[in-house]
């Protein structure tokens, strides 16, 4: 597996499976392109190693149904570029601001340039996560959110974390779980 698109497309359909996200679930992603070319995160943005990686977890998500959340960086306060229609639907608060590589990243700027109708939105609970790079994505998932092994550890030279969510827990001692849900 050498290029990053096999690479990436490899993470985002095993993190899909894995956490057996369904039609209209949201899987966010936080990506650095300069983690994965090896450089310190937010110093060497290189918008077309992220376009490429963009599109192997675009071509997963949406070949699962799936809707994708591109997280911008710091700059940005870390909001997200979703498809309008995912945010009009979860009753999301639009803001207004465009991606740039400098200021959002070039992950986002990528999805801002190819999602249907991309707006921004401050904050999400998504269903799972990848995070690629040090890019710390937990503020934007569900509360109970459980590690997830893929087979591959990096994306270029890139760290690679995924996650997935799972219903809380309530009750105690006396309660009893649906399997399906862990």
């Amino acid at each position: 597996m050498n290029s990053l698109y096999e690479q990436a497309r490899t993470a985002a359909a095993e993190l899909i499976k894995t956490a057996k996200l369904q039609p209209g679930d949201l899987l966010v992603v936080g990506c650095s392109s300069s983690e994965i070319i090896g450089a310190k995160i937010g110093t060497d943005s290189k918008p077309e190693t992220a376009e490429q990686v963009f599109q192997a977890i675009y071509d997963a998500a949406n070949a699962a149904n799936v809707f994708l959340a591109a997280q911008c960086c710091e700059h940005l306060n870390r909001a997200l570029v979703v498809e309008s229609s995912y945010a009009k639907a979860h009753g999301l608060e639009i803001v207004n601001v465009v991606p740039q590589p400098k200021a959002g990243g070039s992950f986002a700027t990528a999805a801002y340039r190819h999602f249907a109708a991309p707006v921004l939105v401050e904050t999400v609970k998504a269903d799972a996560g990848l995070d690629i790079g040090g890019t710390l994505i937990g503020m934007h998932l569900k509360p109970v959110a459980v590690p997830v092994r893929l087979s591959l550890q990096r994306i270029g030279e890139a760290i690679l974390i995924a996650a997935r969510t799972r219903p809380k827990f309530i009750g105690g001692v006396r309660a009893v779980y649906n399997e399906d849900l862990l």
